[in-house]
């Protein structure tokens, strides 16, 4: 991997949880059997057909390249001598833009991660997918396949298309012993004071709640995008307390590089990619995954239920998480590819390794940016949560 490629890409990475009010529900219906809800009925196509001659994508930086960005970068021209199907890519910042675009009507797919992809499922904006008609899915880790981000009641919604954790790096000569807890960033009275950073976003709360889940079995959380109003308020009350400690919340990965080099930061989360690049730069740190395991992400790609070329769209599904495409994606972007194949492609050999993409006792750790909804996925059935809308107002007051 060569982190400066990368580093293109992060930028959009840096948004995927800063989102707004989750989408509302109100046509769902009701409550699945697994405390899920139901969402619009819709059906997905049983064959495909002609294909239309273009497709509108939204999607994150580093997805969808052309050439224009890096002649050496280009995994759409080959998709469109391929297929005949013109992209017209529409790169968003936030989880919440793609929400908003895909109401449009105007897009046929979407890369969404897991804050929105809930919301795109309950709103109807998101069609289910008939995984047979995209023949590489058949090689998609099954550790990605029907999870809760992306199926909705043993339904596909997407094609999963890529994924990371949240890890906790360090100081090496600053930090000692070596951490190998979430405690070292929550713990109250931290001798790191002013030097600990955090991410900044509402659902950084999910961290908190992850850690108590592992330190409070008495609060009763089983999934730390589930949480009631009083395993909530525990969550809020720790990062509150940890306020005190915290030198500088970060979504601008060039700050937190330069943070951890210069040691105005010396613990915090970070994502793997930055690890390695701060390494690269000669910055004595590590990265590591807690004991307790760690909150991440995985992107998945959703047709839109309003799609205007549904064929051209199950295309690009298929190419997307192709081996080789797949692989480039992977490298460009820093992140483990969904694509089990595409481990034999990437350019740099050791990528899947250093990003533990066959590792499956290492993803079993990492729980999956879920968009929170009132409904609570864990399973509860006569239990109310704490919905994301509320999550945005309780990051306001935590960062004070």
């Amino acid at each position: 991997m060569r982190p400066t490629r990368s580093l293109t890409a992060l930028a959009a990475v840096a948004a995927l949880a800063v989102t707004t009010a989750c989408g509302s529900t109100g046509s769902s219906g009701g409550k699945n059997s697994d405390g899920t809800f139901t969402p619009p009925k819709q059906s997905a196509p049983k064959k495909l057909g002609k294909t239309e001659g273009k497709v509108n994508l939204i999607a994150w930086a580093g997805y969808a390249e052309d050439g224009s960005n890096d002649p050496k970068t280009d995994w759409v021209t080959p998709f469109e001598k391929k297929t005949g199907c013109q992209v017209n890519t529409k790169t968003a910042g936030t989880s919440d833009e793609m929400v908003n675009l895909m109401k449009t009507g105007e897009y046929d797919a979407v890369s969404a991660s897991g804050d929105a992809s809930l919301r795109l499922i309950a709103s109807g904006d998101a069609a289910p997918v008939n995984t047979d008609l995209v023949p590489n899915y058949k090689n998609i880790f099954d550790s990605l396949k029907q999870r809760k981000w992306n199926s909705v009641g043993g339904v596909s919604y997407g094609i999963p298309h890529g994924r990371g954790a949240n890890l906790l790096m360090y100081r090496k000569d600053k930090v000692k012993p070596a951490p190998d807890s979430w405690g070292s960033v929550f713990e109250k009275d931290s001798k790191y004071k002013g030097k600990i950073t955090a991410y900044d976003s509402p659902i950084y709360i999910a961290d908190a709640a992850l850690y108590l889940m592992k330190t409070k079995p008495e609060l009763g959380i089983k999934d730390p995008y589930a949480l009631d109003q009083k395993q909530f308020d525990a969550a809020v009350a720790l990062l509150k307390q940890q306020n005190a400690n915290v030198g500088e919340y970060w979504s601008d990965y060039l700050k937190e590089i330069s943070a951890f080099k210069s040691g105005d930061s010396v613990l915090g989360t970070t994502w793997q990619v930055i690890a390695n690049t701060a390494q690269a730069e000669k910055a004595p740190v590590e990265a590591v995954l807690p004991k307790e395991g760690s909150t991440g992400w995985s992107d998945t790609w959703m047709v839109s239920s309003k799609a205007k070329n549904p064929n051209c769209a199950y295309k690009w599904l298929d190419w997307i998480v192709s081996p080789k495409t797949n692989a480039q994606v992977a490298e460009y972007f820093g992140e483990a590819p969904a694509n089990e194949l595409s481990c034999k492609e990437t350019a740099e050999k050791s990528h899947c390794t250093t990003y533990h993409a066959a590792d499956e006792d290492y993803w079993k750790r990492v729980h999956f940016w879920t968009t929170p909804i009132p409904q609570c996925v864990d399973g509860r059935k006569n239990a109310k949560c704490v919905p994301y809308a509320k999550w945005v107002q309780a990051w306001t007051s935590i960062k004070g």
